[in-house]
């Protein structure tokens, strides 16, 4: 594993990002793991985020893309500090876009803030998780609708590796099919149980055996087959 993979489980560990326990999903599963990308809440904390994201934006589609484009909400901080990043780490300016809610009608109109999106731009679409891929399916036509546009691919925090809604295909493996675009993760739940499995972070054991019977477990109804 990547030392910065490594680096990042322990950061979202740290940052009260990935908790272990028992939770419901908005799919309605109960899952023994959840991600928070909304508890990255201080400077320090979204200055390494950006980093985080930028390192595995290079590692997959390189240099050769002009916008990094973040969904509403969560996206928008995503997509500028991953921006800032870009910058500091490979010398490289990359603009920011993301998507209004609802369509402004007055001073600066339309349905996107910060860089328009034009023919001919290279775009990276920026998230925090994806489990069924629906937000994909609001954010492909509005990016499309730009222009003569391509979508380089997807970049995410966390794969969760769990089946999408429709097929026993991943999330982010059914957006790779459907939509014909690179859709990849910082880390995995695989990189994170080979990280934390009966390992010490942050002073505790995270993944004990309990717990990690109870991921085998989610995996084995929900994981992709």
């Amino acid at each position: 594993m990547e030392s910065y993979k490594k680096e990042f489980i322990e950061f979202m560990v740290e940052s009260d990002v990935l908790k272990f326990g028992e939770f419901t999903l908005k799919s309605g599963r109960k899952s023994p793991f959840f991600m928070n990308a909304g508890a990255y809440v201080t400077g320090s904390q979204l200055k390494r985020l950006g980093e985080y994201y930028a390192k595995a934006i290079h590692e997959h589609y390189g240099d050769d893309f002009d916008v990094l484009f973040g969904p509403a909400y969560k996206g928008i901080p995503l997509s500028v500090t991953t921006a800032i990043a870009y910058s500091e780490l490979y010398g490289k300016e990359i603009r920011y876009c993301s998507n209004r809610k609802e369509v402004k009608d007055h001073g600066d109109t339309g349905i996107l803030l910060g860089s328009k999106i034009k023919d001919g731009d290279k775009v990276v679409i920026i998230e925090d998780v994806t489990t069924s891929g629906k937000s994909i399916e609001e954010t492909f036509p509005i990016i499309k609708a730009q222009g003569d546009v391509e979508i380089k691919g997807l970049m995410v925090s966390l794969n969760r590796m769990e089946r999408g809604l429709t097929t026993n295909a991943s999330a982010l493996d059914e957006i790779q099919s459907k939509y014909g675009f690179g859709a990849n993760a910082i880390v995995t739940m695989e990189d994170v149980v080979e990280c934390l499995y009966n390992k010490e972070c942050q002073g505790k054991i995270l993944i004990d055996d309990k717990l990690k019977e109870a991921i085998d477990a989610y995996y084995e109804q929900y994981g992709v087959k």
